[in-house]
């Protein structure tokens, strides 16, 4: 399946859109709200359950690379599925705003047969988190 990129800019410093994709407390306000813990470190582990049209998903996520202020990203796993992909959120510093390039790749194929892990659901989903959720968030700070 082809690679999903969502490149949105944001009027912050690299800095604080970092700790917005970072820090627990921040993401628990733009992400998913059930994340129990969260730390930016490689071998980081944790999951937490998404239902949705009475199916579940239990993320399985692990962080693989960090490099502060520049990129993080992410082993997503799903308990119930077979599937996988890696999540890069890679950020950029411009003179007046900061960048987020998204790039979501899949390494081992995700169920055809549920929605939820189509190409254009998985788009819509970082195009509402990114441009929508994440953009708003940090307008309001």
């Amino acid at each position: 399946m082809q690679d999903v990129i969502i490149k949105q800019n944001f009027k912050v410093s690299v800095e604080m859109l970092w700790k917005a994709v970072t820090e627990h407390r921040q993401m628990i306000l733009w992400f998913f709200e059930n994340i129990p813990e969260f730390e930016a470190h490689v071998g980081f582990k944790t999951q937490f359950l998404i239902e949705n049209e009475g199916r579940k998903f239990t993320h399985l996520w692990e962080i693989m690379e960090v490099i502060p202020n520049q990129k993080i990203v992410y082993n997503w796993k799903y308990d119930e599925y077979e599937g996988e992909g890696l999540v890069f959120f890679e950020l950029v510093e411009n003179e007046k705003e900061s960048s987020l390039i998204l790039i979501n790749k899949w390494i081992g194929e995700f169920p055809q047969d549920i929605p939820e892990f189509s190409r254009e659901s998985c788009l819509g989903g970082w195009e509402y988190f990114i441009n929508g959720r994440l953009k708003e968030y940090l307008s309001n700070r």
